[in-house]
């Protein structure tokens, strides 16, 4: 009292004057959970929160479940309810009305009794479905499912199956993606005397109708109500029970839990009409019932509802499974199971040879395209094959050509452009080979009519003088100096020669040049000078590549 401010003292003298006398700490606490507004303090404290009505948006598989009127005690519920939505709603709404004055009693009662320490007793009025109060929750229903099994665990000092047996076994039937949803908390346990809880999926109630639908496995709904005074007795003595959950792991269970103060699990007692808790049901696939088209699908259906403290005890719970639910489903459930792996292994199969005939077809096309590769690349060596012949073909014509016109210009110059041999300058020549011709030339003689003499040397020893042609084989040549301008007009000089001349000892190089005699070339009388060939590649207008010579000396 001492802490608080003026508004909050007058919303504080608001409520006890309409609650009375009670615990002022008390009144505080819950002024300050709804920010000091007296109106909410009241509808919770009463109790008189309207419930929210969320319209279904569409239809799912999940709902399709039908009522299931076997030889148990109790109806069980195929959710189908088509037909009778109008005729059901307006019976909650005329109920609604009716319990209004029930819930007012309801509420003072909690009141009274929760001020007083008192546990709160179930009575009808207090736990019909057209009433319902959330607590505020998470939007996800996985997180919401995982902090009840946590709030379980600590309540039972129990621990999760799947994380507590060494061997326990793995649910789902051929481990799907949706079966592999399982909360991880709490750490495995030590102590072989720990009490082991079923493993609860940590999906939303329509997942676990899928999984029954698709797997062919059997759902085990768990619905409590922490106002009852059963409540902690069930989860304790129940949902502990080793015998219990021996049967839901052996028997490949998937059991699905929740507090209906949370909203999941209050949509889930509402479609399963869950009237008294604790709550169980058995969901399985079961085929349709006669009167069925021929070949329609099998429905998820409810096979039992077990409510209030005294049909949900272990003994009961485990004897109903034994005698009754296990019988009489199992057998359609080993089909429908055998016919999913049937299925599956077809698709394996299908697969398989899938995948075998993409590999075929893929070395078939890498063994056709290596083929074309190859039988285009030897079409390629073929084609640069025959074009190599082709160019060395055409080479050695050329040169024969350009050989023969050579040869007619040494015929030519032997005839008509050679010196008469006078006094002068008495030059030996050695040729390639053993050849060697000493020649006089006159004083006055140029370094052409001196390289004119040596070609003419190479001329074949069968070929006859009186053969030789009159005319130059190209242009119009008659004389010496003509020849030099012949010559300076078509090629570099010594290139058209084809040769080089050069004494022998000590070493001097004489290249062609026009208009030059051999005194000027310092050529001496008696002079022993050697004929080296160029052995340089020539291009088709007779010249030379490059420079290379072959050379002999005595």
């Amino acid at each position: 009292m001492d802490g608080l401010q003026g508004p909050q003292i007058e919303a504080l003298q608001q409520l006890q004057s309409i609650l009375g006398p009670h615990d002022t700490e008390f009144v505080v606490s819950v002024l300050e959970s709804v920010s000091w507004d007296v109106q909410k303090a009241t509808d919770l404290l009463f109790d008189n929160e309207t419930p929210k009505v969320i319209a279904p948006t569409r239809t799912t598989p999940m709902e399709q479940l039908e009522l299931d009127d076997n030889e148990d005690s109790s109806p069980t519920i195929r959710h189908s309810h088509r037909g009778q939505g109008s005729s059901r709603s307006n019976w909650s709404f005329l109920w609604s009305l009716l319990a209004v004055p029930l819930h007012l009693v309801s509420g003072v009662l909690r009141f009274v009794f929760n001020v007083l320490r008192i546990p709160i007793p179930s009575l009808p009025f207090m736990t019909t479905n057209s009433y319902h109060s959330h607590r505020p929750t998470s939007p996800d229903s996985r997180s919401i499912t995982q902090r009840w099994v946590q709030q379980l665990e600590e309540e039972t000092g129990a621990c999760s199956a799947k994380r507590s047996m060494a061997n326990a076994v793995t649910t789902g039937f051929e481990a799907g993606p949706s079966t592999a949803r399982r909360h991880t908390y709490p750490p495995a346990a030590s102590d072989d005397n720990q009490k082991i809880l079923p493993d609860f999926f940590d999906g939303t109630y329509e997942e676990v109708l899928d999984i029954c639908q698709r797997e062919g496995r059997i759902a085990c709904v768990v619905l409590v109500s922490a106002e009852h005074d059963d409540d902690a007795d069930f989860k304790r003595s129940t949902l502990t029970d080793a015998a219990f959950v021996k049967i839901l792991l052996d028997n490949d269970f998937i059991v699905w839990g929740g507090d209906i103060r949370d909203k999941a699990a209050w949509d889930a007692s509402q479609k399963l009409q869950a009237t008294t808790y604790p709550f169980v049901a058995f969901l399985a696939l079961q085929p349709r019932r006669h009167g069925a088209p021929s070949g329609a699908s099998p429905v998820v259906t409810t096979l039992s509802r077990h409510q209030g403290r005294a049909a949900t005890t272990a003994s009961v719970l485990i004897d109903h499974l034994n005698t009754q639910l296990l019988p009489r489903v199992t057998p359609f459930l080993v089909r429908f199971k055998t016919m999913l792996q049937d299925r599956d292994r077809d698709r394996r199969i299908r697969e398989e040879q899938d995948r075998a005939f993409r590999e075929t077809a893929r070395r078939d096309r890498e063994a056709i395209e290596m083929r074309v590769r190859q039988e285009k690349e030897e079409e390629e060596r073929v084609r640069q094959h025959a074009e190599d012949v082709k160019r060395k073909q055409e080479d050695s014509a050329r040169q024969k050509h350009q050989a023969g016109i050579r040869m007619e210009w040494r015929k030519f110059m032997r005839n008509h452009l050679l010196l008469p041999e006078a006094r002068g300058l008495r030059l030996a020549v050695k040729l390639p080979g053993n050849g060697r011709v000493v020649r006089s030339f006159p004083p006055s003689a140029t370094l052409t009519a001196l390289y004119a003499f040596v070609d003419s040397q190479l001329i074949p020893s069968t070929s006859r003088p009186e053969d030789d042609p009159s005319q130059a084989p190209d242009g119009v040549v008659n004389d010496i100096p003509q020849l030099d301008s012949y010559i300076q007009s078509r090629t570099a000089g010594h290139a058209w020669w084809g040769f080089t001349l050069a004494s022998a000892y000590p070493r001097r190089e004489f290249r062609w040049k026009a208009n030059v005699s051999l005194t000027e070339t310092g050529l001496r009388d008696g002079e022993q000078i050697v004929m080296e060939l160029i052995t340089g590649r020539e291009s088709s207008n007779g010249q030379i590549s490059d420079d290379e010579y072959e050379s002999e000396s005595d």
